[in-house]
């Protein structure tokens, strides 16, 4: 399966508390800190759920 690299580019302090939670369950706690996810579609709705705070590419 796919792999994706996302990245926390932005400050989640204004962010909502959804938006907090989606982050959080990417496995992103620190602004440039990088995670590998499967693409799987629950994984890239969560990406476009936030796509404001993170970049994403294919890895």
């Amino acid at each position: 399966m796919e792999k994706v690299k996302i990245t926390l580019i932005k400050s989640i302090n204004n962010a909502n508390k959804k938006q907090i939670a989606t982050v959080r369950a990417l496995g992103l706690h620190k602004i440039g800190q990088t995670v590998e996810q499967e693409a799987t579609p629950s994984i890239l709705g969560m990406v476009r759920h936030v796509t404001h705070l993170i970049r994403c590419e294919e890895a």
